[in-house]
């Protein structure tokens, strides 16, 4: 039996024998640069060796805050290795917000990289050890900090429930929510991966962000099957589409705003896209329209995940098998139990819609350090057993397949990421001639939603729009911003007092005459 059909093996342990196996197969391809998997192994042995001189012990926290690279990959790596658990964090975060998430997640070493320096500099976090992955003038080199060659670490036992990684969720007031994953939820994921063709001649081409569970979901069943991991940064439509066809690219995962870009672009079709055998695409609403043209248009299987950073259930639609349900995210997972429930925590009888929970093997520990928040999260059958809630309202259809009818919560997902409007409604507030602010996630071509404001000022108020909008976009992160900003002298609520933001995104989304 190889590791990779044990019920839990460590995804290091398979790249070490990868490494053994054939050295010389390559691991990481960034630009003109590459690591092959013998080298990663080294290098993951000295990251593990320097954490555990530094004093980290299995359970301990590093987190890193830097544009995807190949030393960013192999000291996630190394630090996997050392059981220590690595928060990986949004560049794109405003400095309070990347404090408060270092604070949160205790980590006692920070990564970042030139780019990324002055912010954290910013926001003191200088005064942290700091290991610059790319040399740069703050902190310590990576160079310089690592163990030297041929220096092993300890060997670390770990179980299905240790700390994995903390996903943070967003957060640019109040308390962050870091989702704590365990190695035996990224296991699952990886296992999974031989229903899809890893393998060692699989070449992932990522071009979103190692901060992002989106990309972590490929990433390490990449490297477990021994495949090799193309790096791009930067997401650009033809860069993506030159590297797909120069490295004979197999695997990729994609949000849905970057395939409207690529199928949209003008030398789609004269890429030789034929090496591709499945493209994966999670994170936002992906059109039926779009589903249809990429399959139309782009060879490969093409096959969608809905679920959470949170776990719980997954539903798979293999797009390319069923032409259909294109309008569907599909049907559970093998060995994954999804249920709709009401608002009063009751099963919903069949046919009818509810809120989705779900329950797999991949499931987080919980929310870092907020226990009543993942008891928010959580709902029990009357078994006991533990399903995490979505937040969305969805329906079953004869066969099986889920149609998403709206979000019970009012998440705003644009260009693939994840905003709270309240994040972004705290930061209007403290504005001294704004009442009250509402927002919503509105329609966009080129990132699918962005969130728009709607705002009560006092009445003596001497701001315009314009001025307020660009005032709040100040203080939000880049993926954050407001598309748009319009006064109102009320908002629309219930009899109740409810803010009825339906009616906002209505209004929004309605043609103008």
């Amino acid at each position: 039996m190889t590791l990779l059909e044990t019920e839990f093996a460590l995804i290091t342990d398979l790249i070490r024998q990868h490494a053994t196996q054939d050295p010389l197969r390559r691991a990481l391809v960034e630009g003109e640069r590459q690591l092959d998997y013998g080298t990663l192994d080294v290098l993951m042995d000295r990251t593990a060796a320097a954490l555990q001189r530094d004093g980290l012990r299995a359970g301990d926290t590093i987190a890193i805050c830097a544009e995807m690279s190949i030393e960013y990959a192999a000291v996630f790596l190394g630090a996997l290795r050392a059981g220590v658990v690595v928060a990986p964090l949004a560049p794109s975060a405003t400095v309070a917000s990347l404090a408060r998430m270092v604070s949160d997640a205790q980590a006692q070493l920070v990564f970042t990289d030139a780019a990324n320096a002055t912010i954290l500099h910013e926001g003191g976090l200088s005064a942290r050890a700091t290991v610059t992955l790319d040399d740069a003038l703050v902190g310590r080199a990576l160079n310089d900090w690592l163990a030297p060659p041929g220096q092993k670490p300890a060997p670390v036992p770990l179980q299905p429930q240790s700390p994995f990684n903390i996903i943070y969720s967003s957060g640019t007031t109040g308390q962050p929510k870091g989702i704590v994953q365990s190695h035996g939820m990224r296991w699952a994921h990886v296992r999974r991966g031989a229903a899809y063709g890893y393998g060692p001649q699989t070449v992932t081409l990522l071009s979103t962000p190692l901060y992002s569970n989106t990309t972590l979901v490929v990433f390490f069943p990449t490297l477990a099957f021994g495949g090799t991991l193309l790096l791009l940064p930067k997401f650009k439509a033809l860069d993506y589409l030159q590297l797909a066809q120069q490295h004979r690219v197999t695997h990729t995962m994609l949000v849905p705003v970057q395939y409207q870009r690529l199928m949209a672009h003008a030398e789609f079709d004269s890429f030789d896209l034929s090496s591709f055998q499945v493209k994966f695409s999670t994170s936002a609403p992906f059109a039926a329209g779009l589903k249809a043209d990429v399959l139309n248009r782009w060879p490969g299987a093409l096959v969608e995940f809905y679920g959470m950073t949170e776990g719980g259930g997954t539903c798979i639609l293999e797009a390319h098998l069923h032409r259909d349900k294109l309008h569907t995210v599909g049907q559970a997972a093998s060995g994954h139990d999804i249920r709709l429930i009401d608002d009063s925590g009751a099963e919903v009888p069949a046919g009818e819609a509810g809120e989705v929970v779900g329950h797999s093997p991949g499931m987080m520990l919980g929310y870092h350090g907020l226990a009543e928040k993942t008891r928010e999260a959580e709902w029990f059958d009357a078994s006991g057993k533990r399903f995490i809630r979505t937040g969305d309202v969805g329906r079953f259809d004869a066969d099986g397949f889920l149609t998403l009818i709206d979000r019970k919560k009012e998440l705003i997902i644009s260009g693939g990421f994840n905003i709270y409007p309240s994040d972004l409604e705290a930061v209007l507030r403290q504005h001294p001639d704004v009442v009250e602010a509402a927002v919503v996630g509105v329609p966009s071509p080129q990132w699918g939603e962005s969130p728009a404001a709607y705002v009560v000022c006092k009445t003596d108020t001497l701001i315009e729009p314009p001025a307020l909008l660009q005032w709040a976009n100040q203080r939000l992160g880049k993926t954050q911003r407001l598309s748009s900003l319009q006064f109102l002298l009320e908002l629309p609520r219930s009899a109740i007092g409810k803010v009825l933001r339906r009616e906002l995104r209505q209004s929004a989304s309605a043609p103008s005459r």
